[in-house]
């Protein structure tokens, strides 16, 4: 039977930092992963709002049009009534494109429409950021983890402060990413 390896007291807290860095590169990731999923999904929404928008165009577009059709063809009408009804029509027509245009009861018209999409836009460039800060601290702690393993084969201390150090700013970088991703000024 095998005899138990005794294992030098720098050699643990070495592995004890690996195994905090490692804990700390799971939660990286997970918050990488979260923000890479909001981001789409922040997309997604903008996307369909402005399919939206695209849509209330169009029928304002055409609204305005049978409008003004009916307005060019009202000159030759002599009949009153007839005349009457289209004037009720164009000013109809002309009623629903205004409430194309701005509709804020039920937040959809193209100016609301506009407003929301453009906000979700914010919110997935808000979480790609978010993402990239993570996905940084990822690669410091990945780094972190290498330079502390090569710190038990080689004996050089430093490896363990650089190791140690990588960890802090990552941890630092996690806390950005976190609560103020904008903040970092080497994200775009």
């Amino acid at each position: 039977m095998a005899e138990p390896v005794e294992i030098p007291d720098g050699n643990k807290r070495i592995g004890l930092l690996i195994a905090i860095l490692a804990l700390m590169l799971a939660f990286s990731e997970m918050g990488n992963k979260q923000a890479e999923a909001e981001s789409v999904a922040k997309n997604i929404e903008a996307a369909n709002l402005w399919s939206f928008f695209q849509a209330k165009t169009i029928r304002r577009t055409s609204t305005l049009v049978a409008a003004e059709d009916m307005q060019t063809r009202l000159a030759g009408v002599t009949d009153p009534a007839v005349k009457a009804a289209y004037e009720a029509q164009i000013k109809r027509w002309r009623d629903t494109a205004a409430r194309y245009e701005s509709e804020p009861e039920t937040n959809e018209g193209r100016k609301e429409l506009m407003g929301r999409a453009k906000a979700a836009e914010e919110r997935r460039d808000l979480q790609k950021t978010r993402s990239e800060v993570f996905e940084i601290a990822s690669a410091l702690i990945q780094i972190g983890i290498v330079l502390a393993s090569a710190a038990i084969i080689t004996g050089i201390t430093l490896l363990v402060w650089c190791a140690g150090g990588l960890g802090i700013v990552a941890l630092v970088l996690m806390g950005f990413g976190t609560w103020a991703p904008a903040a970092v000024p080497f994200i775009s």
